[in-house]
């Protein structure tokens, strides 16, 4: 994004509001010198303000208003205005037009683009009038594939590639990645899978076709079937974009790619599996833009998260999160880290690869070619003065030893474990071989957690409680007979769902508890001790939702084993 003023005195305004400081602006301004870009574009690539401060300081700076494109409803009318080539290349958006004024109201990333009002001018009827409005660059870019939309442009794609026919938007560039329509199908559909929240994108040869699937809120749907005849070009150029090699067909691979889609850098992490159709790919979507979340916004219940912020602020001992693959614990672990973050404590990770770059955060991966696994790395980052370590995952007793050695060192230690419950990282600990003595005092607290899709707000039905699920849910009073269920519009595609939320349970280790561990007490007695202390399990997590509309019992009843419950329900 270009500054429409001096970048002295952009930095200058920057450093008074209190959001820059002297050094980030020298650094900022020696990076300018080297690579002559925009200085408010180099503030936000190298992550010294955020796109929306400079948008705001910016429109102040010359009179101009900004505009907040999330929820705009723009019309078709309007679109048809400009072309969708130009407002790509030029980073602009028609947001709506008056006929009777002959004005339109249009959001830029640069107001001072004098080509792109030429552009502008040249598309609108002679003497119309046109009113920027400055938005961030990201937001730009998410509005262009959001309002027009890529569905047509795979379309078009697809029908070059059955007919041999360049389809018409596509001669108004002669640039090299629109020569070969494969490049562009590939581009379509990645841009696609982000626009719909996809988390991966599955290519699946079948005997006579290959089916793509979505993997959207934790289920897989399926999006389209192509002819095979596509797939031997879709996956060389898969593979080119993850750096693989295009000749090897009967080993899998592994690789990753970044590219920026919607206005955000989105990394793709690429596996390739051999399979007796062909050769399955997998691509793994990392959204870095949304990864992060305050805890105020996990959705945790007052207690609980007045349990959590107690467990983080403890200075020694390892915090554990648990789960299966795909169940938000890298997100939860993320949270914790960006909370306790600041500048007076020396933070360093070890994780496998690195998802979320952050600032003031020491974040290394792990490397195979250096023969760095986590325990090497922990022992490692042991003699670079930290405060606070976390592990991406204890997987062996040798990374369990190093991390439990870092916590008796006087060193916070946050990590994962692939348990099914809170209470089961005990036993699951001993298993990996941690003895009781080793574990106890040491532990700060264990969360266990799931990840169910939300009810969307628009569509949800309200109904009353029959009488087996009000024994299931233990409702008591006439004011909790109410829940809601999925019904499904336009908003949430017909699923009915729309996001997912975490279901938690959260077991505070105190000196009773490593009393009990010390002495390799059973399973039932850490389940007494814990709920006589306050523990809730999962399903009472769950149950809480479901009564407060955020999810449905079915969907509940999917994701949590309930059968216990259900049993008594019923007898």
């Amino acid at each position: 994004m270009n500054a429409p003023v001096a970048p002295t005195l952009l930095g200058q305004q920057l450093i008074s509001k209190g959001m820059l400081n002297e050094d980030q602006l020298r650094i900022a301004l020696h990076e300018q010198s080297l690579c002559k870009a925009p200085l408010g574009k180099l503030l936000v690539k190298l992550g010294f303000i955020s796109e929306n401060g400079l948008r705001d300081t910016l429109s102040q700076a010359r009179g101009a208003s900004s505009i907040e494109l999330g929820n705009l409803q723009i019309s078709p009318d309007t679109l048809a205005l400009v072309p969708e080539t130009l407002a790509k290349r030029h980073q602009l958006l028609p947001i709506s037009w008056d006929a009777q004024t002959t004005s339109l109201v249009v959001a830029m990333a640069n107001i001072d683009d004098l080509v792109a009002f030429d552009a502008l001018r040249a598309q609108l009827p002679s003497q119309a009038r046109i009113e920027p409005r400055i938005a961030s660059h990201s937001d730009i870019g998410r509005a262009i594939e959001q309002h027009y939309g890529y569905e047509l442009a795979i379309e078009g794609i697809l029908t070059e590639l059955e007919t041999g026919r360049l389809e018409p938007g596509h001669l108004e560039t002669q640039r090299e990645e629109y020569s070969a329509p494969i490049i562009r199908l590939i581009n379509a559909l990645l841009a696609d899978a982000v626009q719909q929240g996809a988390s991966d994108i599955h290519f699946e040869p079948e005997a006579g076709f290959l089916r793509l699937r979505y993997r959207i809120d934790g289920l897989l749907k399926p999006i389209r079937v192509l002819h095979k005849s596509y797939w031997p070009g879709m996956v060389v150029r898969l593979k080119v974009m993850g750096g693989l090699n295009i000749a090897e067909s009967r080993a899998p691979q592994d690789g990753r790619f970044s590219q920026e889609i919607r206005g955000r850098e989105i990394d793709f992490r690429i596996a390739v599996q051999p399979t007796m159709h062909g050769e399955n790919i997998v691509l793994r979507l990392l959204d870095r833009h949304k990864g992060i979340l305050p805890l105020a916004k996990l959705g945790l219940a007052p207690r609980q998260l007045e349990t959590l912020k107690l467990m983080s602020a403890r200075p020694e001992g390892i915090l554990l999160i648990t789960g299966p693959t795909g169940s938000g614990k890298t997100t939860s672990l993320y949270s914790i880290i960006n909370h306790i973050s600041h500048e007076g404590i020396n933070i360093m990770t070890l994780e496998d690869p690195v998802e979320y770059p952050m600032p003031l955060i020491r974040q290394t991966s792990i490397a195979e070619a250096a023969r760095m696994d986590f325990a090497s790395g922990i022992r490692s980052m042991m003699r670079q003065d930290p405060d606070v370590i976390l592990v991406g995952e204890i997987r062996d007793a040798a990374t369990a030893e190093m991390a439990f050695r870092a916590a008796m060192t006087g060193h916070q230690v946050l990590s994962t474990l692939h348990t099914n419950s809170a209470l089961g990282a005990i036993p699951r600990l001993l298993d990996i071989g941690v003895l009781p003595d080793i574990m106890a005092g040491n532990i700060i607290g264990v969360i266990a957690q799931r990840l169910v899709r939300k009810l969307c707000v628009h569509c949800r039905q309200a109904r009353p409680a029959n009488l087996h699920e009000r024994r299931l849910l233990k409702l008591s009073s006439a004011s909790q007979d109410q829940l809601f269920e999925a019904r499904g519009c336009t908003a949430c595609a017909g699923s009915g769902y729309k996001g997912r939320i975490a279901i938690m349970e959260l077991l505070r280790v105190d000196s009773d508890l490593d009393e009990l561990i010390a002495r390799r007490a059973s399973m039932r007695e850490l389940r007494h001790a814990a709920r006589d202390k306050g523990f809730e399990a999962m399903a009472d997590d769950g149950i809480r939702r479901v009564l407060d509309g955020s999810t449905s019992l079915n969907e509940l009843m999917r994701v949590i084993d309930m059968t216990e419950r259900i049993y008594h329900a019923t007898h």
